[in-house]
């Protein structure tokens, strides 16, 4: 009986299977795609922006029921990382539909943006909610939908509350941490801030203010209204302003190290060597 599965000699070498490149989305079979995004194919095509969506519930340190829409910040801030790290991508966009969440998970993710050297695009579509205020505000530039509704409001605890005055002082603590980081990377002031945060009878059994996308662009708390198509084009402009800013940096750099030539400034290889000229 003949053997077909030592066909090949052990001196060839067998040809590995394609695989995606850096920042390339890996194609889908047709049944997988559909099972996990709902169409059948996506687009493969490299990009270099790097797209982020922020959704649902911000979940941190507790684990939050199995219904809930949440994003993990264990799974965001790596990401951002990995695009920091990455030099094909030359700009970020994320995309904001948020309900808000835990404060320090939500700060931790909006300080990430913010220290981040590439440029950076924000856009609040459907709500930027509670701690979503402070990630919507971290980008280089801000965008929000003439839809969508930012809801300003002091910072809530639950669990076991201890009814002493240090617990309220450690509650305000870390409410001027908000505060601070939001009227550091916007236009809105620390007043006006405060005051849409303890406004009394706009939310039903809450303290605070639905800030809509004009009004939020009117308090400074937004650079402007738009979608998709103006962020992007935003995006690329900044990208290539760094662009030209970096080539003439280079250029720049590279001038005080040019190579010294004899023949460009018209000096004989005597002078060079030592010796004066006649």
């Amino acid at each position: 009986m003949e053997q077909y599965s030592n066909l090949s000699s052990g001196s060839e070498e067998t040809e590995a299977p394609d695989q995606p490149e850096i920042g390339q989305r890996p194609a889908l079979p047709a049944m997988e795609a559909l099972q996990q995004l709902g169409q059948t194919s996506m687009p493969g095509s490299e990009s270099n922006i790097f797209c982020m969506t922020i959704i649902g519930q911000i979940e941190g340190h507790l684990i939050l029921p199995p219904q809930n829409k949440t994003t993990k910040y264990e799974h965001i801030i790596p990401q951002l990382v990995a695009a920091e790290q990455n030099p094909r991508i030359e700009g970020l966009m994320i995309l904001l539909n948020t309900v808000g969440g835990d404060v320090e998970a939500g700060l931790a993710i909006a300080e990430m943006i913010a220290s981040m050297s590439k440029p950076t695009v924000t856009i609040v579509i459907g709500g930027g909610h509670s701690i979503g205020v402070p990630i919507a505000v971290s980008s280089t530039y801000s965008y929000i939908a003439e839809s969508a509704t930012m809801t300003i409001h002091p910072i809530r605890m639950n669990g076991l509350v201890i009814g002493v005055p240090q617990t309220f002082e450690y509650m305000e603590k870390m409410q001027e941490r908000v505060v601070r980081f939001v009227v550091s990377h916007s236009r809105i002031t620390e007043e006006q801030f405060k005051e849409l945060m303890f406004k009394t009878g706009e939310l039903n059994r809450d303290i605070g203010t639905a800030v809509g996308g004009a009004d939020a662009v009117k308090y400074g708390l937004m650079d402007a209204v738009g979608g998709i198509g103006e962020a992007l084009k935003q995006l690329n402009t900044i990208i290539e302003t760094r662009r030209q800013q970096n080539g003439i940096a280079g250029i720049q750099q590279q001038a005080p190290y040019a190579p010294f030539s004899p023949s460009a400034t018209g000096t004989s290889t005597e002078t060079l060597s030592g010796e004066l000229p006649q």
